[in-house]
């Protein structure tokens, strides 16, 4: 009398394995856009630089410095010079040593674009080492 076979077949064991294609295709999600928003966030910074705990002096040995003023106007050291003055002069210190620092300082009212002028002008000249000068912040009472 067979009622049936006596041997219970196996049911499927439970996996015990991590599948890892979900993680890895989220992952993979959120990497691409932290690429496409990271250079986003940088540009919507709202800043103010002309004043900082941390603007010191810089000890740098061959320097020279230059200004714009609130008018926009071009300054060799303390000397007020026009743009092909200005050039000429920048182009005479590159040439002495391209390893010489610009200090530069500009009124707060004046427009990135004629900073950026400014900027180019040195770096056409060779020289690249660029500061940027601030004003210390008054110490809280």
């Amino acid at each position: 009398m067979a009622f049936g076979r006596l041997e219970r077949t196996r049911a499927a064991s439970p996996m015990s394995d991590i599948n890892m294609t979900p993680l890895i295709d989220v992952m993979l999600v959120l990497l691409v856009i932290f690429m496409i928003t990271a250079p986003l966030m940088t540009s919507s910074l709202k800043l103010d630089l002309p004043k900082t705990d941390a603007a010191q002096p810089s000890d740098t040995p061959q320097f020279i410095s230059v200004a714009l003023d609130a008018t926009g106007q071009y300054f060799f050291g303390d000397e007020k010079v026009d743009e092909a003055t200005f050039a000429a002069r920048v182009g005479d210190a590159a040439r002495r040593n391209p390893q010489t620092e610009v200090q530069l300082r500009a009124d707060r009212g004046v427009p990135y674009g004629r900073v950026a002028e400014l900027i180019g002008l040195v770096q056409k000249a060779g020289l690249t080492r660029i500061g940027f000068v601030a004003e210390p912040v008054a110490p809280a009472r």
